[in-house]
């Protein structure tokens, strides 16, 4: 219960009168009653609903007990929404718990065909057979990929290969040649956060534009494009305008061409907008044969890919190198802290082809629904698109996702894992400029989710009385600023955490 607090000095002047006219008692009792039910303090909650902001919204909510499950607060809690960067929070929990911590994807180089020791002459392709490894040579991972291009050229010299008669073809066979989900739309894809999965990836599938720009109304220039080999063209749209970024690219998978627009800051001498790399196969088949030639090496044909040439495809290779991956559960790490969007819809795809041998996102989120099931978690009403969230044809709600929480607390093998692998609020990752009050130091891990008109939050906090709590909110089609909604968010955690 809360307790409306009269204004002060009240309680004195009603001990000086309180021998007086005992009409004014009795009129003075129902005003009490009155004033304290009518204007009494509304919860954190009933403040959010009743915001002028939230007037066409939609919110689920479910905030319950970590240690038993009981109902804390909720908020139609059964409403399916559309949920954005939460659903990772599905991905990584069915993730490690169905391929474990140590989980690790490889990488093969190798060669087809014979080398004559003679002239030096390879009879056959120098191959890259990709494994899915979603974090090849990611900045993400330092040291971890370190010169690995390089290293495969020293291996490839190893072999007194001067001449190869074939080419460097990459083998990307490994998932299915439909890079993105279905769903997706269209201004995502050519952007960083909506690079697609293929069977061999590098770069985190991210180009780097950079652009100098001048005054108002410019043309921003290109610079550089790193990195390079990609074998892309982009259409310069853009201008130079204020000092906020409204730059897109546009762009599919496979493409060769692609146009920039929008608008990027003034005044800039190296701006950097990031892209999908749209066939990054290609590229490091580009990459290997540009190092190769540098080397001296002499290569017949250009480098190319066994999607467009699977005549040449072949399951006979002479291993020459292997890369692994870091293990699963440091790649979730970073998946949840910075919301990566390839890695969630890799790991959906390496899901399908571990369960069900096929490596799409079809398959995968078949597995993702079957272990839910096997949780013990309702489905009804629980759509699932891809592995991310950025599909705006997902849906789920806060009661699925809050029972998801507390089935990994309770029963999820690799629970340690899998909770610190979301960051601290406040402090880390896509948190780290939210949930400053002191009140919240140490106490929250959560994983936020943003799209146009959509904002999500689930996680784990504790109590100052020091009780384990498990919360899911997903808020669609408010109006004004997200911040605003962010705010009253952390109102009913901090609300929470204070008096329960």
């Amino acid at each position: 219960m809360r307790i409306f607090r009269l204004p002060a000095g009240y309680y004195q002047h009603w001990n000086k009168t309180r021998t007086g006219n005992m009409l004014r008692t009795t009129l003075l009792i129902p005003f009490i009653i009155y004033f304290t039910t009518s204007f009494a303090q509304q919860s954190a909650i009933e403040k959010f609903l009743a915001d002028s902001s939230m007037a066409h919204a939609s919110v689920s909510l479910c905030i319950i007990d970590a240690n038993n499950g009981n109902v804390i607060e909720e908020h139609d809690p059964d409403k399916s929404l559309t949920q954005a960067s939460v659903m990772k929070l599905i991905t990584t929990a069915a993730s490690i718990e169905l391929l474990g911590p140590d989980y690790k994807f490889k990488t093969l180089l190798g060669y087809s065909g014979t080398i004559k020791k003679g002239s030096g002459t390879l009879d056959g392709n120098i191959i890259i057979k990709g494994g899915g490894d979603p974090a090849l040579g990611s900045e993400d991972f330092p040291g971890h990929y370190e010169r690995f291009i390089e290293k495969w050229v020293e291996e490839i010299s190893k072999l007194e290969i001067k001449k190869i008669r074939g080419r460097v073809l990459t083998d990307d066979s490994y998932y299915d040649y439909q890079p993105v989900p279905a769903n997706w739309s269209w201004e995502d894809m050519g952007n960083y956060y909506g690079a697609g999965v293929y069977g061999l990836s590098v770069f985190d599938n991210t180009l780097k534009i950079h652009f100098k720009t001048t005054k108002e109304g410019s043309i921003p220039v290109i610079t550089d494009i790193q990195p390079y080999g990609s074998g892309m063209v982009f259409k310069n749209y853009l201008k130079s305008f204020g000092a906020t970024v409204e730059g897109y690219i546009f762009s599919a998978p496979y493409s060769r061409e692609g146009w920039i627009a929008g608008s990027i800051p003034v005044n800039n001498e190296d701006f950097v907008l990031k892209a999908s790399i749209s066939d990054p196969p290609q590229l490091i088949a580009n990459l290997l044969e540009r190092r190769l030639k540098e080397a001296g090496i002499k290569i017949k044909n250009e480098a190319s890919t066994t999607r467009l040439h699977p005549e040449l495809k072949s399951d006979k290779i002479s291993i020459v190198s292997e890369i692994f991956s870091p293990p699963l559960d440091s790649v979730i790490e970073v998946l949840n802290h910075k919301s990566i969007n390839l890695y969630a819809e890799n790991l959906v795809k390496e899901l399908g082809r571990s369960y069900k041998g096929e490596g799409s996102t079809s398959a995968g989120t078949e597995v993702v629904l079957e272990f839910l099931d096997s949780a013990g978690i309702k489905t009804d009403g629980m759509f699932i698109k891809d592995g991310s969230g950025l599909s705006v044809k997902d849906a789920i709600n806060s009661r699925q996702l809050a029972s998801l929480l507390l089935y990994m607390k309770k029963n999820g093998k690799h629970f340690g894992e899998y909770y610190n692998s979301l960051p601290d609020a406040g402090k880390e990752g896509t948190l780290k400029n939210y949930f400053k009050d002191p009140l919240f130091d140490s106490r929250i891990k959560a994983k936020s989710g943003t799209l146009l008109r959509v904002k999500s939050y689930a996680g784990y906090f504790t109590t100052l009385s020091g009780k384990e709590m498990i919360f899911s909110i997903i808020v669609n089609n408010f109006t004004g600023f997200p911040t605003n909604i962010i705010s009253q968010i952390e109102e009913i955690i901090k609300e929470t955490i204070l008096y329960k």
